[in-house]
C-alpha cells in the first residue's frame, strides 16, 4: 500500500524479551512517584503494619504508588486503578507486576487517612528543602466541591418548607382531576380515577414523610440532615438556584512556585472563620516568620484579622461594603474621619462625633459617636433618617484600618491572588471530572482531597524542575538528612574519627537506613527523617 512504516508481528516470538524498564523514560514521572515513596519511612507517617498471621498483603509503599499514579493520570477510581494496574505499562514497571483488586485499593484508602495526610505533608517539605517555596506570600481560597448527595436528599427547615408546598399543590390538582372523573360515568374515567387515587395516596405518604424529616431537622444541631453522606451540607454558589451539597476546600498556595502548602476540608458554607487557620497552617508549613496572607473580601472577619495580627501574621483582606446608608445614596460610614487624638469622628458637614457609651453586641466592644447638631445640619437628608447619624467602632478597629492601609499600597494584591490560586480549584476539578468525591463523611474525603493536593503538587514540582532533576534533588535531601542524623548519633558518641566524604556518608546512610521488607525478602531502603 505504498511507503508506510511497519510495525512488528504481534505473534512474533522473541529470543531476548525487552526489559520493562526500557519501555520508561528517563524524564518519566512515574520514576519520580518511586523515588520519591521508597525516600519515605512510611512506618513513621503512620500506614499500617503487616498482619502477623494470615497471608501476606501488600506493602504500603505499592498501594501508595499505585494511588499517586492514578492521581496524576486521573485515575481516582478503585476498580479502574485495579483495571489499569492489569493493563497499563507504566504501571507495571512501578508495582512489580502487583494487580490488587479493588476492594483492597479501596481499604487501603479507607484504612491509611492519617498517614496518607501526613505523606502530603512530608511532599510540602521536600519542596521547601527544594526551594521551591519561597515563604513570604500565600494566597488563600475556598473553593465547594460535590459531595456523593444529591440535593433531593439534603434537607434543610426552607428546603422542607418549598417541597411541603409542592406535595400541597399536587394534593389540590389531583383531588380537582378526581372530582372531575367522578362526574363522568365512563369506562375510561374509572380507570383514571383508580390511578388518581394511587397518585393522591403517594403523595400523602410523601407529606408524611417530610413531616417526620421536618421533626428530625428542628432537632438535628444545624439543623441540617443529608442522608447519602451525613457530613455533606448544602452550600449556596454565585448563581441564583445553582446551590450544591457537597464541601468546601481551603486551600493556600505559594505566590511564587504556585505550590499548595496547606489545605483543609470543611463542611461549612462559608470562608469568614477560616482566615487565621489558614494563615497557621501556611506558616508551618512554610516555616516563615514573616508571611503575606492574601484573601478575598468573603474571608473579612474583624476577630480573625485580629488573631491574624496577633500571631504576628500580615493580612490582607478587603472590607466589604455593607453600609444600608450608602446603598439607598447617603453617606457611608467610610465618608466619616476618625481622629486618634481626640477620640472622635468628623462628618462630611464638618461637625465632630464624639464618643458617648461603649456597648457589647455579639461578644464585640463596640463605641457609639455621634452629634447633638445633626438636627439643625443643611445635609441631613444625605446622612441619615433618623434624630441623629450614629456610628460606632470596635475597639480593635485600628487593626482593621491597618490593613485596608496596606491594601492600598498593594493596588495589584487581589490580581496576584486570583491568579495564584483560582486555577488551583480549576485543575482539581477538571482531574475530577467535574463531578463529586469517590467517598464518604468528612475524614474519607479529607484523605481523598490529600491525594488530590499531593498529585498536584507532584505534578506543578515536575513542571517546574522537571523530573531527572526533582529525582536527583529528592536522592540528595534525604541523603543530606541522613548524614545530619548519623553525624548526631556519632557526635554524641563521642567517636573520633568521621570520613564526611560525599560518598561515605551517602554509603553510611544507605547502610542505616536499610531495613527488609516486612511482606518480602527483597530489602527495601527507607530514609529515616
Amino acid at each position: 500500500m505504498g511507503r508506510f512504516i511497519e510495525g512488528c508481528d504481534r505473534r512474533e516470538v522473541q529470543l531476548l524479551p525487552d526489559c520493562v524498564d526500557d519501555y520508561i523514560a528517563e524524564d518519566s514521572q512515574v520514576r519520580v512517584i518511586d523515588v520519591f515513596v521508597d525516600e519515605l519511612d512510611l512506618s513513621t507517617l503512620g500506614f499500617s503494619e503487616a498482619a502477623a498471621t494470615g497471608r501476606p498483603g501488600y506493602h504500603p509503599a505499592t498501594m501508595l504508588k499505585l494511588y499517586l499514579y492514578g492521581y496524576l493520570n486521573q485515575v481516582q477510581s478503585s476498580r479502574r486503578l485495579e483495571r489499569e494496574a492489569g493493563r497499563n505499562l507504566e504501571l507495571m514497571w512501578l508495582t512489580g507486576r502487583l494487580a490488587p483488586d479493588f476492594k483492597t485499593i479501596a481499604d487501603f484508602r479507607r484504612d491509611n487517612s492519617e498517614a496518607i495526610r501526613a505523606t502530603c505533608h512530608q511532599f510540602v517539605v521536600l519542596c521547601r528543602e527544594l526551594g521551591l517555596i519561597a515563604g513570604g506570600t500565600v494566597a488563600v481560597d475556598g473553593s465547594r466541591f460535590k459531595a456523593v448527595n444529591t440535593r433531593d436528599r439534603n434537607f434543610t427547615p426552607g428546603a422542607i418548607r418549598r417541597r411541603m408546598e409542592q406535595v400541597e399543590a399536587s394534593i389540590e390538582r389531583y383531588l380537582g382531576l378526581l372530582d372531575t372523573a367522578d362526574r363522568q360515568e365512563d369506562e375510561v374515567a374509572q380507570v383514571r380515577t383508580v390511578r388518581l387515587g394511587e397518585r393522591l395516596e403517594a403523595l400523602r405518604r410523601q407529606m408524611r414523610q417530610l413531616q417526620e424529616m421536618e421533626r428530625a431537622v428542628a432537632d438535628a444541631p444545624d439543623r441540617q440532615i443529608s442522608l447519602t453522606d451525613p457530613d455533606a451540607r448544602a452550600m449556596a454558589t454565585a448563581g441564583k438556584g445553582t446551590g450544591l451539597v457537597g464541601y468546601n476546600l481551603q486551600a493556600a498556595v505559594d505566590a511564587g512556585s504556585h505550590i499548595i502548602v496547606a489545605h483543609e476540608v470543611t463542611n461549612v458554607g462559608h470562608d469568614r472563620t477560616q482566615l487565621a487557620n489558614m494563615g497557621r497552617k501556611a506558616r508551618e508549613a512554610t516555616g516563615s516568620n514573616d508571611l503575606t496572607v492574601l484573601a478575598d473580601r468573603g474571608y473579612f472577619s474583624g476577630v480573625e484579622v485580629l488573631a491574624c495580627e496577633r500571631e504576628g501574621i500580615t493580612a490582607i483582606c478587603p472590607k466589604p461594603l455593607t453600609s444600608g446608608a450608602k446603598a439607598d445614596g447617603r453617606f457611608g460610614k467610610q465618608d466619616f474621619r476618625y481622629e486618634q487624638a481626640t477620640d472622635s469622628y468628623r462628618c462630611p458637614a464638618g461637625e465632630a462625633l464624639p464618643r458617648r457609651f461603649t456597648s457589647v453586641e455579639q461578644g464585640l466592644r463596640l463605641h457609639a459617636y455621634w452629634s447633638s447638631h445633626c438636627g439643625i445640619c443643611t445635609i441631613k437628608p444625605q446622612c441619615t433618617t433618623g434624630k441623629e447619624r450614629r456610628v460606632k467602632r470596635w475597639e480593635h478597629e485600628h487593626v482593621i484600618e491597618a490593613m485596608q492601609t496596606r491594601l492600598e499600597h498593594m493596588p495589584d494584591a487581589m490580581r496576584v491572588r486570583r491568579r495564584t490560586v483560582e486555577h488551583v480549584f480549576g485543575t482539581i476539578k477538571d482531574w475530577m471530572g467535574r463531578s463529586h468525591f469517590k467517598t464518604r463523611t468528612l475524614e474519607r474525603v479529607g484523605t481523598e482531597m490529600s491525594l488530590h493536593v499531593l498529585a498536584y503538587n507532584m505534578k506543578r514540582a515536575i513542571n517546574t524542575l522537571g523530573a531527572p532533576k526533582l529525582i536527583a534533588d529528592a536522592r540528595m535531601s534525604r541523603a543530606t538528612a541522613a548524614h545530619r542524623i548519623i553525624s548526631s548519633a556519632e557526635a554524641r558518641s563521642h567517636t573520633a574519627s568521621v570520613d564526611y566524604r560525599p560518598a561515605a556518608f551517602e554509603k553510611r546512610a544507605r547502610n542505616s537506613c536499610r531495613c527488609f521488607d516486612r511482606f518480602g525478602k527483597e530489602p527495601v531502603n527507607y530514609w529515616r527523617i
